[in-house]
């Protein structure tokens, strides 16, 4: 009978953490390559989970990419950044898959598109959705070529599965993909939190930094501390896989108390409306002032995630004075590799005293309250649930510069910024825009909307601001061909084009005024014109272009070329 009791807790416990069946051979690689991760499911990126899978495509473009099924393309968006280029097919088990970042589509779907951009004389489609006869795929058919469209940091493809019904997103290796990876995470870091006012940590209420030291084989040691009341932790840690040298994302992350499991979080699956609470999961305070992320191993009251599983205490640990404890926190990826760190807590009383400052600025805010605040020509509106907690803010104008508390504080919600610009003529305000200060130099246009006396922007993060006014124009310059020149070995027109103010807004490109699409490499600011868009009539023919920036400085550029036409 104590053998029988022993199986079935054992079975119980298995079923707390055990994932839903996938299916393992239903999907094939969407490329040619072996899988090499550029980036892994749930990995953390600023505000938000990974998505998806970033697969390395050898630091090319265009290579073949295929339907990892049979289905058919349910929508098809284009975008200047986010994924770029995407298709998304749905399959008939349940699932949907996700390609992005893509150079272009295969030809049939390419042609649709490229007359969607025409029509709309617009590269950006916004979501085209098909009915199942439009573009049926069979497994292995080519969709698309891979690419670095979007907000790509150089050419992957970015895969995902979604579940088609919710949209939640899947961790697409929980379907058989296989990513060669022998290695354990790499624990950089341990910090230890006070998380009430009577809690000591080393005879201090504040957060730890706490020493620790590689043992080899995934093992790793901490400094011993001393600690009283409610405490927590967190750890800074990573992943790379073989043949990359990546710093991915893990897959679980543990802590045992006296090998007591307090905590458990996994990157199964989650959905996009959740992806914002990362900045709940992580010491968003260390990382916006020094750039790592370290994952608390207990739970914020206003933290939403799903993926948390069968917390003691929301992970927040009770020290009792003259008692020992071993905290042990265990990171693993996908395939199993684990690294694990112990960290020794004497339960030790304090006698400091703690005096919690106290706070003198005028501007409480109240999470669960609408409020607003003005402040010589400077208003701040907070709906109702922006911050996650009450809290004190910090705000003042100082030289024209609206100091909104710091940057530290992650929100849940955006709030307006107003500026009162009665005090400017009709010429000056055309040319000014909202600049957000985080990097004094390098001001960034934040989208301003002009009405009358007032200019706003809506933003979820606090710091500085600044009204700024661009009076200078954006450069443009044609590559590869001069005026009167014939260019009949050229297969594209390319345009170099930047701005140091507000930044770039939109452009209107034609060859003898006819609107052609010009696709944008953000990050190489050249546009591109492919001449297999369309027949040209005759050798002789005008191009021209208009670049506009946030504030309505144009540049114009005009240039005539020559071109046998090939058949």
């Amino acid at each position: 009978m104590k053998h029988f009791t022993l199986l079935i807790l054992l079975l119980v416990s298995l079923s707390f953490f055990s994932q839903e069946e996938y299916p393992k051979d239903y999907f094939r690689n969407p490329l040619d390559i072996p899988i090499v991760l550029g980036g892994t499911f749930g990995e953390l990126r600023s505000n938000h989970f990974h998505a998806g899978i970033d697969i390395k495509t050898q630091g090319r473009e265009g290579l073949k990419v295929y339907a990892v099924a049979d289905g058919y393309v349910s929508r098809i968006k284009v975008q200047q950044f986010g994924y770029g280029k995407a298709i998304y097919i749905t399959h008939p088990n349940g699932f949907t898959s996700v390609y992005g970042h893509l150079s272009k589509f295969a030809d049939a779907i390419e042609k649709y598109v490229k007359a969607v951009q025409y029509k709309k004389e617009n590269y950006q489609t916004g979501n085209l959705y098909f009915k199942e006869y439009q573009f049926p795929v069979k497994k292995g058919e080519l969709v698309a070529f891979s690419g670095d469209t979007g907000g790509s940091g150089g050419p992957h493809l970015h895969f995902e599965i979604r579940n088609t019904a919710s949209e939640n997103i899947i961790n697409p290796l929980l379907f058989g993909f296989k990513v060669a990876d022998s290695k354990s995470p790499t624990i950089q870091g341990v910090k230890a939190y006070s998380l009430s006012t009577d809690a000591r940590i080393n005879q201090q209420n504040k957060s730890f930094s706490i020493p620790i030291k590689n043992m080899g084989n995934g093992k790793y040691s901490a400094d011993r501390i001393s600690a009283s009341g409610t405490i927590g932790f967190g750890v800074s840690v990573f992943d790379r896989l073989d043949k990359a040298t990546n710093k991915n994302g893990i897959y679980s992350l543990e802590m045992l108390v006296n090998e007591k499991r307090f905590y458990y979080i996994d990157v199964e699956t989650f959905s996009f409306s959740e992806s914002k609470f990362i900045n709940l999961h992580v010491d968003y305070e260390y990382y916006k002032k020094y750039k790592r992320r370290y994952q608390k191993t207990y739970k914020e009251t206003a933290d939403k995630l799903s993926m948390y599983k069968n917390l003691i205490n929301n992970g927040k640990i009770n020290i009792k004075p003259g008692l020992n404890y071993t905290v042990k926190i265990i990171a693993k990826d996908f395939e199993g590799n684990v690294s694990s760190i112990k960290i020794p807590v004497v339960g030790k009383e304090s006698n400091t005293i703690f005096k919690k400052q106290k706070d003198t600025t005028a501007y409480k805010i109240i999470a669960k309250k609408f409020q607003r605040f003005s402040k010589e020509n400077v208003t701040i509106a907070f709906p109702k649930n922006t911050f996650y907690e009450d809290i004190y803010l910090d705000f003042k104008v100082e030289n024209g510069i609206a100091k909104i508390h710091t940057p530290t504080i992650p929100l849940d919600k955006s709030f307006t910024l107003t500026f009162n610009v009665s005090n400017y003529s009709e010429a000056e305000k055309q040319q000014l825009y909202i600049a957000n200060l985080e990097y004094v130099k390098y001001p960034r246009y934040q989208f301003t909307r002009k009405k009358d006396s007032t200019f706003f922007t809506t933003t979820k993060s606090l710091g500085n601001y600044k009204l700024l006014s661009d009076k200078i124009k954006p450069k443009a310059s044609i590559l590869y061909f001069k005026d009167n020149q014939w260019i009949s070995n050229l297969k594209t027109i390319k345009v170099k084009i930047s701005d140091i103010g507000s930044g770039i807004k939109n452009w209107r490109a034609t060859i003898d005024n006819e609107w052609i699409l010009m696709q944008y490499n953000h990050k190489k600011k050249i546009l591109t014109y492919n001449f297999s868009d369309k027949k040209l009539v005759g050798s002789k023919h005008i191009f021209k272009i208009v670049v506009s920036d946030n504030v309505g400085n144009t540049k114009e550029l005009s240039r005539t070329f020559y071109k046998k036409q090939v058949n």
